[in-house]
């Protein structure tokens, strides 16, 4: 399926690893450009991007540094002619439990998870209203479920499902679709390396597939990248305030199912 997606701008936060990668990946491969906001150079990545010919751009930001993403923007719509989409998809689980949290480190994980989401639509959104564009938000399955000792990410991936809802009402007169996507259990190397804290990483592998529903295994970033760029595309059309759920049933299934 042609998703319409060839030439068209996308910035991409945190799109240099994990996710964020799966999602360039699949921009690529539909002939978009995507426009990658990320904190450190990937050398290996931007090789991986070159052998498939993609038209990309990498800038070096700290997204904790607010006031530096609409330079950025501007800049790549002067350049580039405009822009077509914006996928918010940077993020960090910081585990801040109430307990061990004053408001001000409340506030600080807070800034670093959210502020930067509204930041960039705000940017671009002159150019998405010109382009009749459209977002996408990466959002977390602890906004829903609950996790326990991550009071501050869990409050701001709710507030990204918040504003995911409010934008689509908000942007429907610019005919801007907005929607995200809800992840579980994804595997990444952030992932991966949380894993590797346990005295018996497998088992603990073992323990949460067995309670994700379908296959009993991981999304991967290939799926999360698949699903954003459909749903960012003129394919989706008529796809607007939805959050998505590409989690194999963890949120909505009986995870006690056998």
């Amino acid at each position: 399926m042609d998703l319409q997606l060839k030439g068209k701008v996308v910035l991409v936060s945190g799109g240099g690893a994990g996710i964020g990668s799966g999602i360039v990946v699949s921009l690529v491969k539909e002939g978009a450009v995507p426009i990658i906001l990320t904190r450190s150079d990937k050398p290996a990545f931007k090789k991986e991007l070159d052998a498939m010919g993609a038209d990309y751009e990498f800038h070096l930001i700290d997204l904790n540094n607010t006031d530096q993403i609409k330079p950025i923007v501007d800049d790549v719509a002067k350049r580039r002619g405009g822009i077509y989409g914006v996928v918010n998809n940077a993020g960090c689980n910081d585990n801040k439990a109430i307990e061990e949290t004053s408001w001000q480190d409340f506030e600080k994980s807070l800034h670093g998870n959210l502020t930067h989401y509204y930041e960039l639509v705000r940017a671009a959104l002159p150019y998405l209203i010109k382009s009749k564009g459209s977002v996408l938000n990466i959002t977390s399955k602890t906004a829903l479920t609950g996790q326990g000792k991550t009071s501050a990410y869990a409050a701001a991936k709710g507030a990204i499902l918040g504003l995911t809802r409010e934008w689509a009402a908000a942007f429907l007169q610019y005919e801007i679709r907005v929607n995200a996507i809800v992840v579980s259990e994804c595997w990444t190397p952030l992932y991966a390396k949380w894993i590797k804290t346990f005295d018996d990483p497998e088992a603990r592998k073992k323990v949460i597939t067995d309670k994700i529903p379908f296959q009993h295994r991981f999304t991967t970033i290939e799926e999360i990248g698949d699903n954003t760029v459909f749903l960012l595309s003129p394919v989706s059309s008529h796809t607007t305030g939805q959050w998505v759920f590409v989690d194999g049933g963890y949120v909505h299934l009986d995870r006690a199912l056998t």
